[in-house]
C-alpha cells in the first residue's frame, strides 16, 4: 500500500525555459528527501543490481565514459559521475530516446541523517515535438519521473517487500494508482501554471497525461 498523498505532497516539482550552451531548452526537476544515507542512495541510484528493484532492467557499463540501456526504454552515456565526497554526489547521462538526445543530472546532498535526491531533465527546446508539448505539457515525462522517485522511495524504505516495476502497470489500474497519476499530472500543470503557462491550457495536458498513463 502507497501513502498517495504523502508520497505527491514530499516531490519539489519545478518546469522552467532557459538558456543553456546558448540554446533554449525546457527543464523539468523534481526532487524528495529519503530517511537514508547518502552511500546507500547512491549505491540505488547507480547499482545496475538494484535499479531494476525500483525503476527498470539496465544493461552497459554504469561508469564514466560507459553506455547503458534501460529495457524497453532509454539509454545513453554516463558523461559525469562523482560518486559521495563528503556530503554531496551527481551523475551527468545522456538520455537517448526514439532517436532524439536530452540530458539528465542527478544530484545527492545529505541532509542530517538522510539524503536529498534532485533530478533535472533537460531538453532543446526545439527539439521538442510541439504538437506534444501543447498536448501534454511537462507531464509527459514528469509524471513518469514521478514514478519513479515514488519507486525508490519505497526501495528505500523497504527493499525486500516494495512493490516491484513490474507490478507498477497493474497498479497503475487500481484507485490508488489512479490516484497517484492524477496527483501528479495535476502537480505538474501547477508546476507549469507557477512559470506562468496558461491554468485551462495546463488543466487540459494535466488530463491527457493521466489518461495516457491510466489508459482511460
Amino acid at each position: 500500500m502507497v501513502d498517495v498523498l504523502a508520497q505527491l505532497g514530499a516531490v519539489t516539482r519545478e518546469v522552467r525555459v532557459d538558456e543553456i550552451d546558448g540554446i533554449e531548452s525546457h527543464v523539468q526537476s523534481l526532487s524528495q528527501s529519503y530517511p537514508s544515507p547518502i552511500d546507500d542512495v547512491w549505491d540505488a541510484v547507480t547499482n545496475a543490481e538494484r535499479i531494476p528493484r525500483w525503476f527498470m532492467p539496465v544493461s552497459g557499463e554504469l561508469r564514466l565514459g560507459g553506455r547503458y540501456q534501460l529495457e524497453g526504454n532509454a539509454g545513453g552515456e554516463v558523461l559525469e559521475c562523482e560518486p559521495p565526497a563528503g556530503d554531496t554526489a551527481r551523475y551527468r547521462v545522456t538520455w537517448e530516446f526514439g532517436g532524439g538526445v536530452t540530458w539528465l543530472t542527478v544530484r545527492l546532498t545529505t541532509e542530517g541523517d538522510g539524503t536529498r535526491f534532485e533530478l533535472e531533465h533537460v531538453a532543446h527546446a526545439a527539439d521538442v515535438p510541439a504538437e506534444m508539448w501543447e498536448t501534454f505539457g511537462p507531464g509527459a515525462t514528469g509524471v513518469g519521473w514521478d514514478g519513479g522517485v515514488m519507486g525508490l522511495a519505497l526501495h528505500l524504505r523497504s527493499p525486500e517487500t516494495a512493490m516491484k516495476p513490474s507490478e507498477a502497470e497493474a497498479w497503475a489500474g487500481t484507485d490508488e494508482g489512479r490516484s497517484f497519476y492524477r496527483g501528479a499530472a495535476d502537480a505538474w500543470a501547477a508546476a507549469s501554471v507557477a512559470e506562468g503557462a496558461d491554468p485551462a491550457a495546463a488543466k487540459r495536458q494535466a488530463d491527457a497525461t493521466y489518461g495516457f498513463y491510466t489508459g482511460t
